[in-house]
């Protein structure tokens, strides 16, 4: 589901923990945002189940922009675990989209292996191997 971003703090950041958010920095006067935009909404449908959208007007929300480095739109930044993961610049087409969103977002078999991996790390044999199982 897409929606603009009022709370970035609540609902990018702290739901990048739950599933990955991709925010979409645009502007109303941008060509190329109004390209990419229903591209990504469209995109966002298909894979509600793995990722959210997120859009963030940045002439609305200049301080977020300058926050995150906007240099030029549309920029597209994926958060996962309250953090930028990966991004790109400009539009692209969806084809290209969904391979770049297949590199960027692990599988939730890497998922799990990571946090097994994580607690094993830190002496958690035992739920280690239930998240493996």
């Amino acid at each position: 589901m897409a929606y603009d971003v009022q709370n970035f703090q609540q609902e990018v950041i702290q739901k990048s923990f739950e599933k990955p958010v991709l925010v979409d920095f645009w502007a109303e006067w941008c060509g190329p945002c109004k390209i990419l935009g229903p591209v990504l909404e469209k995109l966002a449908e298909k894979h509600n189940d793995k990722w959210v959208l997120a859009k963030v007007n940045t002439e609305v929300h200049q301080e977020l922009a300058m926050q995150y480095g906007i240099r030029g739109i549309p920029n597209v930044k994926l958060f996962i675990d309250g953090q930028v993961t990966d991004e790109f610049t400009g539009a692209m087409p969806e084809a290209a989209i969904e391979q770049w969103l297949q590199k960027a977002i692990p599988s939730k078999f890497a998922q799990h292996v990571a946090q097994a991996a994580d607690l094993l790390q830190r002496g958690d044999i035992q739920k280690s191997q239930e998240i493996l199982e």
